[in-house]
């Protein structure tokens, strides 16, 4: 890392920043000649199997975002097979603010989310990330123990029928509160403001309704189903377009949705490590449930 740094800086002191799932964080405070320092932030792969692939694509975000409105880290360096760390790694620059994951202000913050993501979808980048993945199918859905199964198997055959065709968008496709880092004034939450938009390892191409999904879920089991649904409804006030057809909004929604019955427990547990400490995987098997079944008896 010192090959990065500029003349006459170097590393005083490491903190872990807690919160990922598939990357372990560290900020290093860098400290300069005159007394002065500055944050830099490590974000190392360890065991990941496509560390190399998600660096790349990281990478090749960061080196786009730079004028186009978005606030993103800085890329400062990149290791994407290990020649020089221990693991594939990437070090960029230090945003303030931080994940904001409590109720309070949340009515406030959802409409802020929305217009960032509308934000993302509105790039045009020069050369277009790889197609969006799945991230289940129907025949790999972990149902939640004591779930709807008339709701989950509606929403299993929904997954069946042909992908919609869409319009290809720039996608974040893990854009959710834990990726959105807040200014929050200590005695005004609902002044809160958007500081940054982190972890753009999952950068793809596809439809915009399958980002709004993904956040709807993640709101969802954070603060209740009936923010899951809202989330749509503010992507689309904040000038998004999704899908024309509701049965097609419907087929995305779904899809993102019993995605997360597969790896509940991995979710919940930076939530609660955050101070959200009610959330137990119970809690969100049986939120991602009550979401699923609203989705099935949503009108239309």
């Amino acid at each position: 890392m010192s090959r990065h740094l500029e003349a006459g800086e170097r590393i005083v002191g490491a903190e872990a920043l807690h919160g990922g799932i598939t990357a372990e964080m560290r900020r290093l405070t860098i400290g300069a000649r005159d007394g002065g320092t500055r944050d830099l932030v490590l974000r190392t792969f360890v065991n990941v199997e496509h560390a190399e692939d998600w660096l790349d694509r990281e990478t090749g975000a960061l080196t786009m975002l730079p004028g186009t409105g978005v606030p993103a880290p800085g890329l400062v360096a990149v290791d994407p097979t290990a020649a020089h760390c221990e693991h594939p790694s990437l070090l960029m620059t230090h945003l303030a603010g931080r994940a904001v994951l409590d109720d309070e202000g949340l009515e406030a913050r959802v409409p802020l989310l929305a217009r960032q993501l509308v934000a993302i979808h509105a790039l045009r980048p020069a050369e277009r990330p790889r197609k969006y993945a799945a991230l289940t199918t129907a025949d790999t859905v972990v149902i939640p123990k004591g779930a709807d199964a008339a709701a989950w198997a509606a929403a299993i055959d929904v997954i069946r029928r042909p992908v919609p065709p869409y319009e290809g968008r720039f996608l974040h496709r893990d854009f959710q509160p834990g990726n959105v880092l807040f200014d929050v004034p200590p005695s005004q939450p609902a002044g809160a403001r958007i500081t940054g938009v982190v972890d753009w390892a999952a950068t793809s191409w596809g439809p915009a309704d399958l980002d709004v999904a993904h956040c709807s879920v993640n709101l969802a089991l954070l603060h209740g189903p009936a923010w899951g649904l809202r989330f749509a409804e503010a992507y689309q006030e904040a000038g998004g377009l999704l899908a024309a057809a509701a049965s097609e909004r419907l087929y995305w929604q779904v899809r993102e949705g019993p995605a997360f019955s597969e790896e509940l427990q991995s979710v919940a547990r930076p939530w609660r490590e955050a101070g959200r400490t009610e959330l137990t995987t119970r809690a969100v098997e049986e939120r991602l449930d009550a979401y699923v079944t609203a989705l099935m008896d949503a009108p239309g």
